[in-house]
């Protein structure tokens, strides 16, 4: 491989590298939401794979059956953190070309 060839990929390297770093910020401003048990439990998450808010309508509330709200709540948090990843995955693999970088997000 040839000096050029070297100084273009360490070029198209930082770059690449440059971009992550301000998408990864706009990431952080970025919010997915998700609900579950026909949107009686709403969670809100940040591309950083923060939980940001939980909204629970008062219907969901059973004094007999906390377990369910507990599981509801659990199931929304699990599925507004999976798509706030996916949605991560999505936007680096714009940037890397959909290269697998073990430890990149």
């Amino acid at each position: 491989m040839g000096f050029g060839n070297m100084n273009k990929m360490m070029k198209q390297a930082q770059k690449m590298q440059q971009d992550m770093a301000k998408l990864q910020e706009e990431l952080a401003n970025r919010v997915v939401e998700a609900t579950v048990g026909g949107g009686v439990i709403e969670v809100s998450v940040s591309g950083k794979q923060e939980l940001l808010a939980i909204k629970i309508k008062p219907e969901a509330v059973d004094p007999d059956d906390i377990e369910m709200l507990q599981d509801l709540v659990l199931a929304a948090v699990n599925e507004g953190l999976k798509k706030s990843q996916e949605m991560v995955a999505e936007e680096m693999s714009k940037i890397t070309g959909g290269l697998n970088i073990p430890g990149l997000f």
